[in-house]
Protein backbone atom coordinates (compact mmCIF):
# COMPACT_ATOMS: atom_id res chain seq x y z
CA UNK A 1 0.00 0.00 0.00
CA UNK A 2 2.74 2.17 0.57
CA UNK A 3 4.74 1.74 -2.37
CA UNK A 4 1.13 2.17 -4.27
CA UNK A 5 1.02 5.76 -2.22
CA UNK A 6 4.82 6.67 -3.60
CA UNK A 7 3.62 5.28 -7.33
CA UNK A 8 0.70 7.46 -7.37
CA UNK A 9 2.21 10.89 -5.78
CA UNK A 10 4.74 10.95 -8.90
CA UNK A 11 0.90 11.81 -10.44
CA UNK A 12 -0.59 13.83 -8.32
CA UNK A 13 0.95 16.91 -8.98
CA UNK A 14 -2.34 19.20 -8.85
CA UNK A 15 -5.51 19.68 -7.47
CA UNK A 16 -7.58 17.71 -10.12
CA UNK A 17 -5.33 14.97 -10.22
CA UNK A 18 -4.72 14.83 -6.36
CA UNK A 19 -8.91 14.80 -5.68
CA UNK A 20 -9.97 12.89 -8.77
CA UNK A 21 -7.64 10.99 -10.60
CA UNK A 22 -7.07 13.58 -13.63
CA UNK A 23 -10.95 12.24 -14.28
CA UNK A 24 -9.48 9.44 -15.53
CA UNK A 25 -9.96 6.46 -13.41
CA UNK A 26 -11.25 3.42 -15.47
CA UNK A 27 -13.78 1.26 -14.61
CA UNK A 28 -12.34 -1.36 -12.46
CA UNK A 29 -10.57 0.72 -10.14
CA UNK A 30 -13.44 3.32 -9.22
CA UNK A 31 -16.43 -0.10 -9.08
CA UNK A 32 -13.90 -1.31 -6.64
CA UNK A 33 -13.74 2.23 -4.85
CA UNK A 34 -16.97 2.45 -4.65
CA UNK A 35 -17.89 -0.72 -3.32
CA UNK A 36 -14.75 -0.65 -0.90
CA UNK A 37 -16.17 2.20 0.20
CA UNK A 38 -19.28 1.40 0.87
CA UNK A 39 -18.82 -1.70 2.84
CA UNK A 40 -16.89 -1.02 5.76
CA UNK A 41 -15.81 -3.36 9.32
CA UNK A 42 -18.99 -1.68 10.62
CA UNK A 43 -20.92 -3.88 8.01
CA UNK A 44 -19.29 -6.46 8.66
CA UNK A 45 -18.78 -7.17 12.37
CA UNK A 46 -21.77 -5.08 13.54
CA UNK A 47 -24.55 -4.88 11.22
CA UNK A 48 -24.25 -8.03 10.24
CA UNK A 49 -24.08 -9.77 13.63
CA UNK A 50 -27.08 -7.37 14.72
CA UNK A 51 -29.10 -7.38 11.45
CA UNK A 52 -28.69 -11.41 11.53
CA UNK A 53 -29.27 -11.73 15.08
CA UNK A 54 -32.57 -9.67 14.66
CA UNK A 55 -34.39 -11.11 11.51
CA UNK A 56 -32.49 -14.50 10.57
CA UNK A 57 -32.23 -15.25 6.99
CA UNK A 58 -33.84 -12.20 5.64
CA UNK A 59 -31.32 -10.13 6.70
CA UNK A 60 -30.11 -11.01 2.91
CA UNK A 61 -32.34 -8.84 2.07
CA UNK A 62 -30.05 -6.12 3.23
CA UNK A 63 -27.67 -7.20 1.15
CA UNK A 64 -29.46 -8.03 -1.84
CA UNK A 65 -30.83 -3.96 -1.70
CA UNK A 66 -27.31 -2.58 -1.08
CA UNK A 67 -26.34 -4.56 -4.90
CA UNK A 68 -29.74 -3.27 -6.67
CA UNK A 69 -30.47 0.00 -4.59
CA UNK A 70 -27.27 0.78 -3.35
CA UNK A 71 -24.58 0.18 -6.21
CA UNK A 72 -27.10 -0.69 -9.73
CA UNK A 73 -29.64 2.15 -10.08
CA UNK A 74 -27.12 4.74 -8.57
CA UNK A 75 -24.45 3.85 -11.44
CA UNK A 76 -27.32 3.81 -13.68
CA UNK A 77 -29.26 7.03 -12.46
CA UNK A 78 -26.54 9.02 -11.22
CA UNK A 79 -23.32 7.93 -13.11
CA UNK A 80 -23.29 9.37 -16.60
CA UNK A 81 -24.92 12.73 -15.65
CA UNK A 82 -22.90 13.36 -12.23
CA UNK A 83 -19.25 12.55 -14.40
CA UNK A 84 -20.67 15.17 -17.46
CA UNK A 85 -22.15 18.07 -15.20
CA UNK A 86 -19.29 17.89 -12.56
CA UNK A 87 -16.53 18.26 -15.40
CA UNK A 88 -19.04 21.16 -17.38
CA UNK A 89 -19.10 22.97 -14.28
CA UNK A 90 -15.41 22.15 -13.08
CA UNK A 91 -16.27 20.70 -9.13
CA UNK A 92 -14.58 18.56 -7.73
CA UNK A 93 -17.10 17.97 -4.22
CA UNK A 94 -20.15 17.81 -3.67
CA UNK A 95 -20.79 21.40 -2.11
CA UNK A 96 -18.71 22.72 -4.92
CA UNK A 97 -21.66 20.92 -7.31
CA UNK A 98 -24.57 22.37 -5.15
CA UNK A 99 -22.72 25.67 -5.27
CA UNK A 100 -22.30 25.80 -9.11
CA UNK A 101 -25.97 23.63 -10.15
CA UNK A 102 -27.77 26.70 -7.93
CA UNK A 103 -25.35 29.28 -8.55
CA UNK A 104 -25.60 30.27 -4.72
CA UNK A 105 -22.22 30.48 -2.60
CA UNK A 106 -24.50 30.07 0.97
CA UNK A 107 -25.54 26.65 -0.24
CA UNK A 108 -21.77 25.80 -1.65
CA UNK A 109 -20.87 26.70 2.34
CA UNK A 110 -23.79 25.09 4.27
CA UNK A 111 -23.51 21.71 2.17
CA UNK A 112 -19.22 22.04 3.15
CA UNK A 113 -20.63 22.82 6.96
CA UNK A 114 -23.57 20.04 7.15
CA UNK A 115 -20.40 17.11 5.28
CA UNK A 116 -17.91 18.70 7.62
CA UNK A 117 -20.50 18.11 10.82
CA UNK A 118 -21.39 14.70 10.03
CA UNK A 119 -18.84 13.05 8.13
CA UNK A 120 -16.52 13.25 11.52
CA UNK A 121 -18.35 11.18 13.27
CA UNK A 122 -19.13 8.98 10.45
CA UNK A 123 -15.04 8.64 10.22
CA UNK A 124 -14.67 7.62 14.12
CA UNK A 125 -17.32 5.35 13.25
CA UNK A 126 -14.90 3.05 10.53
CA UNK A 127 -12.53 1.72 13.50
CA UNK A 128 -15.58 -0.30 15.12
CA UNK A 129 -15.46 -3.71 14.87
CA UNK A 130 -11.97 -4.07 14.81
CA UNK A 131 -11.26 -4.11 18.20
CA UNK A 132 -12.99 -7.41 19.34
CA UNK A 133 -11.23 -9.07 15.98
CA UNK A 134 -7.47 -8.20 16.80
CA UNK A 135 -7.63 -8.66 20.78
CA UNK A 136 -9.39 -12.44 19.31
CA UNK A 137 -6.76 -13.00 16.75
CA UNK A 138 -3.59 -12.00 18.24
CA UNK A 139 -4.53 -10.33 22.14
CA UNK A 140 -3.53 -6.68 20.78
CA UNK A 141 -4.67 -3.47 22.53
CA UNK A 142 -7.35 -1.56 20.79
CA UNK A 143 -5.44 1.38 20.63
CA UNK A 144 -2.59 -0.55 18.67
CA UNK A 145 -4.98 -1.27 15.94
CA UNK A 146 -6.48 2.34 15.62
CA UNK A 147 -3.11 3.65 15.74
CA UNK A 148 -1.61 1.07 12.88
CA UNK A 149 -4.32 1.53 10.55
CA UNK A 150 -4.69 5.48 10.61
CA UNK A 151 -1.20 5.50 10.04
CA UNK A 152 -0.89 3.74 7.25
CA UNK A 153 -4.21 4.69 5.76
CA UNK A 154 -3.24 8.44 5.95
CA UNK A 155 0.43 8.14 4.43
CA UNK A 156 -0.99 6.04 1.38
CA UNK A 157 -3.78 8.93 0.59
CA UNK A 158 -1.37 12.00 1.52
CA UNK A 159 1.55 10.29 -0.57
CA UNK A 160 -0.76 10.00 -3.95
CA UNK A 161 -4.65 11.28 -3.35
CA UNK A 162 -7.49 9.51 -5.02
CA UNK A 163 -5.37 7.69 -7.63
CA UNK A 164 -3.53 5.79 -4.66
CA UNK A 165 -6.72 5.11 -2.65
CA UNK A 166 -8.61 3.66 -5.78
CA UNK A 167 -5.45 1.47 -6.70
CA UNK A 168 -5.52 0.30 -2.88
CA UNK A 169 -9.51 -0.16 -2.55
CA UNK A 170 -8.90 -2.99 -5.79
CA UNK A 171 -6.19 -5.15 -3.65
CA UNK A 172 -8.41 -4.43 -0.55
CA UNK A 173 -11.52 -5.48 -2.76
CA UNK A 174 -10.02 -8.52 -3.70
CA UNK A 175 -8.98 -9.75 -0.15
CA UNK A 176 -12.55 -9.02 0.75
CA UNK A 177 -13.86 -11.16 -2.04
CA UNK A 178 -11.79 -13.84 -1.45
CA UNK A 179 -12.23 -14.04 2.29
CA UNK A 180 -16.34 -13.94 2.49
CA UNK A 181 -16.43 -16.60 0.59
CA UNK A 182 -14.12 -18.90 2.26
CA UNK A 183 -15.66 -18.07 5.96
CA UNK A 184 -19.10 -18.38 4.74
CA UNK A 185 -18.25 -21.63 3.40
CA UNK A 186 -16.45 -22.93 6.24
CA UNK A 187 -18.86 -21.65 8.61
CA UNK A 188 -21.90 -23.77 6.79
CA UNK A 189 -19.69 -26.91 7.19
CA UNK A 190 -19.42 -26.35 10.78
CA UNK A 191 -23.19 -26.23 10.94
CA UNK A 192 -23.71 -29.62 8.51
CA UNK A 193 -24.06 -27.22 5.51
CA UNK A 194 -26.48 -24.69 4.31
CA UNK A 195 -29.62 -27.42 4.81
CA UNK A 196 -28.59 -28.55 8.19
CA UNK A 197 -28.07 -24.75 9.25
CA UNK A 198 -31.06 -23.30 8.08
CA UNK A 199 -33.15 -26.31 9.28
CA UNK A 200 -31.58 -25.70 13.02
CA UNK A 201 -32.35 -21.95 12.49
CA UNK A 202 -36.30 -22.89 12.09
CA UNK A 203 -36.46 -24.95 15.08
CA UNK A 204 -35.48 -21.47 17.21
CA UNK A 205 -37.88 -19.79 18.55
CA UNK A 206 -38.57 -15.60 17.95
CA UNK A 207 -38.20 -13.10 20.69
CA UNK A 208 -38.78 -10.38 18.47
CA UNK A 209 -42.37 -8.57 19.72
CA UNK A 210 -43.69 -8.87 16.50
CA UNK A 211 -43.82 -12.69 16.40
CA UNK A 212 -43.09 -13.56 19.85
CA UNK A 213 -42.35 -16.99 20.71
CA UNK A 214 -43.27 -18.21 16.84
CA UNK A 215 -40.73 -21.05 15.69
CA UNK A 216 -39.37 -20.98 11.65
CA UNK A 217 -39.43 -16.68 12.03
CA UNK A 218 -35.95 -16.52 11.89
CA UNK A 219 -35.63 -18.67 8.17
CA UNK A 220 -39.07 -16.65 7.00
CA UNK A 221 -39.24 -15.00 3.19
CA UNK A 222 -39.10 -11.64 4.95
CA UNK A 223 -38.07 -12.43 8.87
CA UNK A 224 -39.96 -11.79 11.84
CA UNK A 225 -40.16 -8.21 11.46
CA UNK A 226 -40.53 -7.10 7.87
CA UNK A 227 -41.35 -3.09 8.61
CA UNK A 228 -38.18 -2.63 10.57
CA UNK A 229 -36.17 -4.77 8.03
CA UNK A 230 -37.68 -2.60 5.37
CA UNK A 231 -36.28 0.92 7.46
CA UNK A 232 -32.77 -1.31 7.29
CA UNK A 233 -32.82 -1.77 3.04
CA UNK A 234 -33.82 1.88 2.59
CA UNK A 235 -31.51 3.61 4.72
CA UNK A 236 -28.17 1.32 3.65
CA UNK A 237 -29.30 1.44 0.14
CA UNK A 238 -31.39 4.79 -0.62
CA UNK A 239 -28.04 6.42 1.11
CA UNK A 240 -25.76 5.62 -1.01
CA UNK A 241 -27.22 8.18 -3.42
CA UNK A 242 -26.63 11.02 -1.32
CA UNK A 243 -23.26 10.35 0.75
CA UNK A 244 -20.53 12.70 -0.68
CA UNK A 245 -17.67 9.97 -0.91
CA UNK A 246 -19.95 7.78 -2.75
CA UNK A 247 -20.69 10.03 -5.17
CA UNK A 248 -17.50 11.55 -5.78
CA UNK A 249 -16.80 8.50 -7.67
CA UNK A 250 -18.40 9.21 -10.46
CA UNK A 251 -16.70 12.82 -10.89
CA UNK A 252 -13.32 11.00 -11.10
CA UNK A 253 -14.72 8.07 -13.93
CA UNK A 254 -13.00 8.85 -17.52
CA UNK A 255 -15.79 7.95 -19.94
CA UNK A 256 -19.29 6.55 -20.73
CA UNK A 257 -17.96 3.33 -21.54
CA UNK A 258 -16.51 2.60 -18.38
CA UNK A 259 -19.76 3.86 -16.33
CA UNK A 260 -21.43 0.59 -18.22
CA UNK A 261 -18.34 -1.61 -17.31
CA UNK A 262 -18.52 -0.19 -13.26
CA UNK A 263 -22.10 -1.05 -13.25
CA UNK A 264 -21.75 -4.39 -13.60
CA UNK A 265 -18.08 -5.29 -11.78
CA UNK A 266 -19.98 -2.91 -9.01
CA UNK A 267 -23.00 -4.64 -8.62
CA UNK A 268 -21.33 -8.20 -8.58
CA UNK A 269 -18.79 -6.89 -5.91
CA UNK A 270 -21.92 -5.37 -3.55
CA UNK A 271 -24.06 -9.08 -3.92
CA UNK A 272 -20.94 -11.03 -3.38
CA UNK A 273 -19.44 -9.25 -0.10
CA UNK A 274 -23.07 -7.49 1.06
CA UNK A 275 -24.94 -10.53 0.65
CA UNK A 276 -22.03 -12.76 2.16
CA UNK A 277 -21.66 -10.65 5.10
CA UNK A 278 -25.41 -10.24 6.13
CA UNK A 279 -25.75 -14.24 4.95
CA UNK A 280 -23.00 -15.30 7.05
CA UNK A 281 -24.16 -13.55 10.15
CA UNK A 282 -27.83 -14.86 9.84
CA UNK A 283 -26.80 -17.70 11.66
CA UNK A 284 -25.50 -16.09 14.65
CA UNK A 285 -28.07 -17.41 16.79
CA UNK A 286 -26.77 -21.07 16.34
CA UNK A 287 -23.59 -19.96 18.02
CA UNK A 288 -25.52 -18.68 21.04
CA UNK A 289 -23.42 -18.53 24.04
CA UNK A 290 -23.15 -16.35 27.85
CA UNK A 291 -20.36 -14.73 26.38
CA UNK A 292 -22.72 -13.00 23.83
CA UNK A 293 -24.73 -11.36 26.79
CA UNK A 294 -23.72 -8.73 28.92
CA UNK A 295 -25.08 -7.59 32.73
CA UNK A 296 -27.95 -6.60 32.17
CA UNK A 297 -28.93 -9.94 29.92
CA UNK A 298 -28.86 -7.52 26.32
CA UNK A 299 -26.57 -9.09 23.52
CA UNK A 300 -23.65 -7.40 22.65
CA UNK A 301 -23.88 -7.57 18.89
CA UNK A 302 -20.26 -6.82 18.34
CA UNK A 303 -19.15 -9.77 19.97
CA UNK A 304 -21.41 -12.04 17.56
CA UNK A 305 -19.38 -12.23 14.38
CA UNK A 306 -16.16 -12.70 16.45
CA UNK A 307 -17.30 -15.31 18.08
CA UNK A 308 -18.55 -17.19 14.98
CA UNK A 309 -15.49 -16.64 13.57
CA UNK A 310 -13.36 -17.99 16.58
CA UNK A 311 -13.70 -21.42 15.62
CA UNK A 312 -12.65 -20.83 12.26
CA UNK A 313 -8.36 -22.39 11.86
CA UNK A 314 -5.50 -19.80 12.19
CA UNK A 315 -5.55 -19.41 8.05
CA UNK A 316 -9.24 -18.41 7.96
CA UNK A 317 -8.74 -15.87 11.26
CA UNK A 318 -5.71 -14.55 9.42
CA UNK A 319 -7.69 -13.74 6.14
CA UNK A 320 -10.81 -12.33 7.65
CA UNK A 321 -8.48 -9.82 10.16
CA UNK A 322 -6.99 -8.53 6.82
CA UNK A 323 -10.27 -8.43 5.03
CA UNK A 324 -11.97 -6.15 8.11
CA UNK A 325 -8.87 -4.42 8.23
CA UNK A 326 -8.89 -3.92 4.00
CA UNK A 327 -12.48 -2.98 4.68
CA UNK A 328 -12.09 -0.06 7.02
CA UNK A 329 -8.91 1.43 5.87
CA UNK A 330 -10.66 1.71 2.18
CA UNK A 331 -13.92 3.32 4.01
CA UNK A 332 -11.41 5.71 6.20
CA UNK A 333 -9.32 6.88 2.80
CA UNK A 334 -12.42 7.88 0.94
CA UNK A 335 -13.95 9.68 3.76
CA UNK A 336 -10.47 11.84 4.82
CA UNK A 337 -9.87 12.68 1.04
CA UNK A 338 -13.40 13.66 0.95
CA UNK A 339 -13.61 15.78 3.89
CA UNK A 340 -10.09 17.58 3.38
CA UNK A 341 -11.05 18.53 -0.30
CA UNK A 342 -14.60 20.09 1.09
CA UNK A 343 -12.98 21.97 3.90
CA UNK A 344 -10.04 23.35 1.76
CA UNK A 345 -11.62 23.91 -1.76
CA UNK A 346 -15.46 24.84 -0.30
CA UNK A 347 -14.44 26.35 2.79
CA UNK A 348 -10.98 27.76 3.01
CA UNK A 349 -10.56 28.57 -0.77
CA UNK A 350 -11.90 31.79 -1.95
CA UNK A 351 -13.68 32.28 1.96
CA UNK A 352 -10.76 32.55 4.14
CA UNK A 353 -7.76 32.48 2.10
CA UNK A 354 -8.26 33.52 -1.68
CA UNK A 355 -6.07 33.52 -4.00
CA UNK A 356 -4.55 30.16 -3.05
CA UNK A 357 -2.44 28.45 -6.26
CA UNK A 358 -2.89 24.71 -6.50
CA UNK A 359 0.55 23.84 -4.60
CA UNK A 360 -1.14 26.00 -1.31
CA UNK A 361 -4.22 23.98 -1.84
CA UNK A 362 -2.53 20.57 -2.25
CA UNK A 363 -0.44 20.92 0.82
CA UNK A 364 -3.64 22.59 2.62
CA UNK A 365 -5.29 19.16 1.65
CA UNK A 366 -2.79 17.33 3.26
CA UNK A 367 -2.83 19.20 6.30
CA UNK A 368 -6.28 18.60 6.49
CA UNK A 369 -5.72 14.62 5.61
CA UNK A 370 -3.79 14.19 8.99
CA UNK A 371 -5.84 16.88 11.04
CA UNK A 372 -8.92 14.10 10.39
CA UNK A 373 -6.85 10.94 10.61
CA UNK A 374 -6.05 12.39 14.24
CA UNK A 375 -9.54 13.26 15.58
CA UNK A 376 -10.84 10.30 13.79
CA UNK A 377 -8.49 8.55 16.44
CA UNK A 378 -9.39 10.19 19.23
CA UNK A 379 -12.82 9.96 18.81
CA UNK A 380 -12.46 6.29 18.11
CA UNK A 381 -10.30 5.59 21.43
CA UNK A 382 -12.70 8.51 23.69
CA UNK A 383 -15.53 8.82 21.87
CA UNK A 384 -18.17 11.32 24.03
CA UNK A 385 -21.76 10.82 24.35
CA UNK A 386 -22.72 13.04 21.80
CA UNK A 387 -19.99 11.45 19.13
CA UNK A 388 -21.08 8.21 19.63
CA UNK A 389 -25.03 9.32 18.64
CA UNK A 390 -23.86 11.38 16.09
CA UNK A 391 -22.19 8.20 14.43
CA UNK A 392 -25.60 6.51 14.64
CA UNK A 393 -27.25 9.16 12.75
CA UNK A 394 -24.22 10.54 10.49
CA UNK A 395 -25.24 8.44 7.28
CA UNK A 396 -29.44 9.74 7.31
CA UNK A 397 -28.68 13.09 7.99
CA UNK A 398 -26.08 13.71 5.09
CA UNK A 399 -28.00 11.44 2.65
CA UNK A 400 -31.51 13.03 3.83
CA UNK A 401 -29.92 16.24 3.81
CA UNK A 402 -28.12 15.77 0.00
CA UNK A 403 -29.79 12.67 -1.84
CA UNK A 404 -32.50 14.43 -3.33
CA UNK A 405 -31.24 17.74 -4.87
CA UNK A 406 -28.73 16.15 -6.24
CA UNK A 407 -30.60 13.80 -8.32
CA UNK A 408 -33.18 16.28 -8.75
CA UNK A 409 -30.49 18.97 -9.66
CA UNK A 410 -28.97 16.34 -12.46
CA UNK A 411 -31.98 15.77 -14.27
CA UNK A 412 -34.27 18.42 -13.65
CA UNK A 413 -34.34 22.08 -14.56
CA UNK A 414 -37.16 23.35 -12.31
CA UNK A 415 -34.95 21.97 -8.80
CA UNK A 416 -35.29 25.23 -7.04
CA UNK A 417 -32.68 27.36 -4.15
CA UNK A 418 -35.33 27.22 -1.83
CA UNK A 419 -35.85 23.51 -2.33
CA UNK A 420 -32.70 22.72 -1.85
CA UNK A 421 -32.50 24.83 2.00
CA UNK A 422 -35.70 22.77 2.58
CA UNK A 423 -33.77 19.30 1.91
CA UNK A 424 -30.63 20.31 3.80
CA UNK A 425 -32.99 21.48 6.70
CA UNK A 426 -35.44 18.20 6.81
CA UNK A 427 -32.65 16.14 6.40
CA UNK A 428 -30.42 17.45 9.33
CA UNK A 429 -33.54 18.47 11.29
CA UNK A 430 -35.35 14.93 11.33
CA UNK A 431 -32.56 12.84 11.97
CA UNK A 432 -31.14 15.19 14.86
CA UNK A 433 -34.50 16.35 16.79
CA UNK A 434 -35.57 12.48 16.45
CA UNK A 435 -31.70 12.35 18.14
CA UNK A 436 -33.39 14.82 21.08
CA UNK A 437 -37.18 13.54 21.23
CA UNK A 438 -37.25 10.18 19.93
CA UNK A 439 -40.27 10.15 18.75
CA UNK A 440 -39.26 7.50 15.70
CA UNK A 441 -38.31 4.08 16.88
CA UNK A 442 -35.06 4.37 15.90
CA UNK A 443 -31.88 6.16 13.89
CA UNK A 444 -32.38 3.93 11.16
CA UNK A 445 -35.64 4.57 10.56
CA UNK A 446 -35.28 8.32 11.11
CA UNK A 447 -32.12 8.62 8.46
CA UNK A 448 -35.10 6.03 6.37
CA UNK A 449 -37.73 8.86 6.96
CA UNK A 450 -35.08 11.51 5.85
CA UNK A 451 -34.08 10.52 2.21
CA UNK A 452 -38.18 10.06 1.15
CA UNK A 453 -39.26 13.55 2.76
CA UNK A 454 -36.44 14.70 0.64
CA UNK A 455 -37.61 13.01 -2.40
CA UNK A 456 -41.17 14.81 -1.62
CA UNK A 457 -40.01 18.08 -0.20
CA UNK A 458 -37.82 19.12 -3.09
CA UNK A 459 -40.30 18.92 -5.95
CA UNK A 460 -43.36 20.57 -3.71
CA UNK A 461 -40.94 23.44 -2.57
CA UNK A 462 -39.28 23.69 -6.51
CA UNK A 463 -43.21 24.35 -7.26
CA UNK A 464 -43.74 27.20 -4.74
CA UNK A 465 -40.51 28.83 -5.02
CA UNK A 466 -38.85 31.02 -7.50
CA UNK A 467 -37.06 29.39 -10.80
CA UNK A 468 -33.10 29.84 -11.82
CA UNK A 469 -32.77 32.62 -14.78
CA UNK A 470 -33.17 30.66 -17.89
CA UNK A 471 -29.76 31.47 -19.48
CA UNK A 472 -27.90 29.96 -16.38
CA UNK A 473 -29.91 26.28 -16.78
CA UNK A 474 -29.75 26.84 -20.52
CA UNK A 475 -25.49 26.76 -19.92
CA UNK A 476 -25.42 24.48 -17.12
CA UNK A 477 -27.71 21.72 -19.05
CA UNK A 478 -26.55 22.14 -22.31
CA UNK A 479 -23.46 19.71 -21.60
CA UNK A 480 -25.39 16.74 -21.67
CA UNK A 481 -25.79 17.42 -25.69
CA UNK A 482 -22.12 18.17 -25.97
CA UNK A 483 -20.97 15.67 -23.63
CA UNK A 484 -23.06 12.70 -26.06
CA UNK A 485 -21.41 14.55 -29.54
CA UNK A 486 -18.09 14.23 -27.50
CA UNK A 487 -19.01 10.11 -26.68
CA UNK A 488 -19.86 9.83 -30.65
CA UNK A 489 -16.67 11.67 -31.77
CA UNK A 490 -14.75 9.83 -28.96
CA UNK A 491 -15.97 6.29 -30.26
CA UNK A 492 -15.57 7.36 -34.62
CA UNK A 493 -11.81 8.39 -33.43
CA UNK A 494 -11.21 4.70 -31.66
CA UNK A 495 -12.59 3.00 -34.39
CA UNK A 496 -10.88 5.00 -37.12
CA UNK A 497 -7.45 3.80 -35.25
CA UNK A 498 -8.48 0.13 -34.96
CA UNK A 499 -8.70 0.13 -39.19
CA UNK A 500 -5.73 1.93 -39.11
CA UNK A 501 -4.21 -0.78 -36.91
CA UNK A 502 -5.94 -3.78 -38.88
CA UNK A 503 -4.53 -2.41 -42.11
CA UNK A 504 -1.10 -2.04 -40.97
CA UNK A 505 -1.11 -5.70 -39.53
CA UNK A 506 -2.41 -6.52 -42.72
Amino acid sequence: MIVVGVIASKHATNVGDFVLGGRKVGPWLTAFAYGTSYFSAVVFVGYAGQFGWRYGISATWIGIGNALIGSLLPWIVLGGRTRTMTKHLNSATMPDFFGRRFDSKAIKIAAAVISFIFLVPYTASVYNGLSRLFEMAFNIPYWVCVLGMASLTGLYVILGGYMATAINDLIQGIVMLVGIVAVIGTVLSQQGGFFSAVGKLAELKSDVPVTLGQSGAFTSFFGPDPINLLGVVILTSLGTWGLPQMVHKFYAIKDEKSIKTGTIISTIFAIIIAGGCYFLGSFGRLFDNPGLYNEQGKVIYDAIMPYILSSLSDVLIGIVVVLVLSASMSTLSALVLTSSSTITLDLIKDNLYKDMNQKKQLRIMRIFIVFFIVVSVVLALYPPDFIAQLMGISWGALAGAFLAPFMYGLYWKGTTKGAVWASFISGVGITTSNLVFGYIDSPINAGAIAMVAGLVIVPLVSILTPKMKKDKLEAIFKCYKSDNNLSKNELSEDKLKEEKQTKVMA
